[in-house]
Order: structure tokens, then sequence, then C-alpha cells
């Protein structure tokens, strides 16, 4: 296994988010928001720069966090957002292919064949006939994969259609292609209610060709209910010890992205409060350490 950091969950400013990961001897580098930016709408100029910044520093890009299909599933309806965008435009469903094909233009520039992809927003009840419409709108995104030698990788994420590892286990079997793959985030799964270790794993290993990590605890406040709260790798209830030690059992040799995703109480920022920057590196003391073991 080997350890990457989604960039811009240290910073915004690309060359310091390398800068960090170099300290801890991070190689791996996923891109999703750069000086503001989506990797969507980079524009050359950017690729260049970030491209020359890696080079410098001896560090690969293991895959690109594109927000392709983080959309509504039918046309027409009011495509507002349920969930984060991470910096990209929102898009209706007519212009998910040319997100797609700028996306794959940009990965072959960084030298990546992995593209973490979505499956809707979550506004709808989940059906048999979901999954058959689902397979159906990744036909022609597969066709363009294929010919660019890439790999389509869903993430589970709670806010889409495919959020738990039962369900995008499901859907990766339905659709049986050598270019679609899932990416796994436990915390995604757990988010959504999912046991995410062992089960949703269980449901996904056969699946997975990269890893998102983020930890969390279910926490009850009146405004919520009860819901997932993100916190410090290792200190959370998904179990990832045991699921870094199943991943080394089932022999998985590629990349675990962090995704840190929390807001410490107390750090470097203004007035003492924790930024993005403090929270990465608390995690990636912890990851450190235990894939190290």
């Amino acid at each position: 296994m080997k350890l990457s950091v989604i960039t811009d969950e240290i910073s915004q400013d690309f060359e310091h988010s390398l800068d960090v990961m170099q300290e801890f001897g991070v190689k791996g580098a996923e891109l999703r928001g750069l000086w503001n930016t989506n990797i969507a709408d980079l524009t050359d100029e950017q690729a260049e720069r970030a491209k020359a910044a890696l080079i410098s520093r001896d560090m690969q890009v293991v895959a690109l966090s594109t927000p392709f299909y983080k959309c509504d599933l039918y046309e027409g309806s009011d495509n507002s957002s349920n969930g984060p965008l991470h910096l990209a435009q929102p898009r209706p469903l007519g212009d998910q292919l040319k997100v797609l094909h700028r996306c794959v233009e940009l990965a072959q520039f960084f030298g990546t064949n992995k593209l973490r992809v979505f499956t809707f927003w979550r506004k709808m009840a989940i059906t048999d006939e979901t999954y058959s419409v689902l397979k159906e709108t990744f036909v022609e995104p597969l066709k363009i994969a294929a010919a660019a030698g890439m790999t389509l990788l869903l993430e589970n994420e709670h806010a889409c259609l495919m959020g738990s590892g039962a369900e995008a286990a499901r859907l990766a079997s339905l659709i049986n292609s050598p270019q679609f793959r899932i990416c796994w985030d436990p915390g995604n799964a757990f988010a959504l209610g999912e046991n995410a270790f062992p089960d949703g794993y269980e449901a996904v290993k056969p699946w997975i060709s990269h890893v998102h990590v983020k930890d969390a605890v279910r926490v009850t406040t009146a405004q919520r209910g009860e819901h997932a709260q993100f916190c410090e790798m290792g200190t959370g209830q998904i179990g990832y010890e045991a699921q870094f030690a199943a991943l080394r059992q089932d022999n998985y040799a590629g990349w675990i992205s962090l995704e840190t995703h929390y807001s410490p109480t107390s750090g470097s920022g203004p007035e003492g409060k924790g930024t993005p920057e403090d929270a990465s590196r608390a995690c990636l003391k912890y990851l450190n350490r235990v894939l190290e073991q």
C-alpha cells in the first residue's frame, strides 16, 4: 500500500501542499482543487505549473478526483447540489461528457489513468430500475475511457445514489467492465449508515482499485439528530487499523489517499483555531505510523 493525499485537503496553494506532503514522505498526489480551481476547470497554464511543481519534487499524480456525474440523474430537474462540489461548477447531465473529455486530457497530461467519478445526487429512492438506468449512463463514458486507456473509479459517496459499499458493488457487478472499478471510501459508507468495515469492505473488495480514507464518529445534535462527524484519523469508529490489516491480507498494493475532511478545534489558524493543514498533518502522522507497521 502506498500513501497519497488529495492535495486541497491541505491547502489550495498547490506547491505548499506538496511541500507538506514531502515532509511526511508522501510521493503520490491526487488532484481535485488547485489554486481555488477544480480539476475539471484547470487551464492549460495551470496544468503546466502543477506538472512542473510535481516533477521538481519527484512526485506523481495517482488519480484525478473529477466531479463527473455529480449532478442530477435526469435532465430538466433543478440540478441543485446535494453535497459538496469542491469548487466544481454545477453542470447538468448534458454537459457531463464534456467534463469527462477534459479530465481524460488532463489525466493523460499528468500521467495517470485513473479518474474518480460519481453516480448522481441521492434525491430519489433506489430501486432495481435505478441500477439499470445507472448502467446505461455509463455506456458512453466507458467507451471514452476504453479508447483513452482510462479506468473510471466509482467513489461510494453518501450524497450520491451509490453511497454504500453494497450499492457500489452491485453496480460494479452489473456493469462488469475492466474500465469500471471502485474507489472505496469507508468514511462515506459510515456516513450513510453502513457498517463500513467489515461489511462494506467485503462487498467492494473484488472491485477496489483505489482507496480514500477519512475517519468519523456518530454524534447526536438537536439540529441534525444522529449523524456522522468527521474526525482525526485513528480516533473514530470506522476501525481503520483492522481495515488496513484486511487490505494487506488481501494483497492490496494500490494507493491510499488521505481525504481529511475534519476541522480541528485548535491549531495554527486565526485565534488559535485549527486549519485544514493542521488536520491533515495529524492524520498523516497516524497514517505513516499505521501503514509502516
